[in-house]
């Protein structure tokens, strides 16, 4: 049980750490600026980590190396905790693995979150500098979905269907995360 409670708490930590790092990276890929509640948070969340690795990891065009790397460290440190706390002292070579996994999964959780975020303030027409960010982050993400989906009644599938296809994003990585570590 005492395992259990602190792999959630880990995880919580990790998720929130890891998708403010992801954030930031996605943020500054689609040139959204920080000077809104969002961004503070966002900045307030991971300089800590994402400034130092920006010292020695040059950005790769618009993509904030640092950022990615932050999030790879925070996977790899909630992994290597829960290990450690399994006692095991053999099979840590596999931890690298598990945390990119990791990565991945917490990519599509993410990019999960984002879209029903968008989804339900598009619904409720909210005026606010947020709903303006989410929209600017969300719409390169659903610009190919609504070209192969037209309106259906004035309603917008096009979030439905990339929740679905993320949903299968999640399936299909779990099995390979499980076939390579068998």
């Amino acid at each position: 049980m005492a395992y259990q409670i602190l792999s959630f708490l880990l995880d919580v930590a990790a998720g929130l750490l890891g998708g403010a790092c992801l954030l930031r990276m996605y943020m500054q890929y689609q040139r959204v600026p920080f000077g809104n509640p969002v961004g503070r948070f966002v900045f307030a969340l991971t300089d800590w980590l994402v400034l130092p690795l920006r010292k020695i990891l040059p950005a790769i065009g618009r993509i904030d190396t640092a950022s990615v790397v932050a999030v790879f460290l925070v996977e790899l440190a909630q992994f290597s905790l829960l290990w450690l706390l399994t006692g095991r002292l053999t099979g840590y070579e596999v931890i690298p693995l598990l945390a990119v996994f990791g990565v991945l999964r917490l990519v599509i959780s993410a990019l999960t979150g984002l879209v029903i975020v968008y989804a339900v303030l598009s619904w409720i027409q909210a005026d606010s500098p947020v709903v303006d960010i989410i929209d600017r982050l969300c719409a390169p993400l659903l610009r190919p979905w609504r070209k192969l989906i037209p309106l259906v009644g004035g309603i917008d599938l096009s979030p439905l269907a990339f929740l679905v296809a993320l949903q299968v994003a999640a399936i299909v990585l779990a099995y390979l995360q499980a076939a390579v570590l068998r």
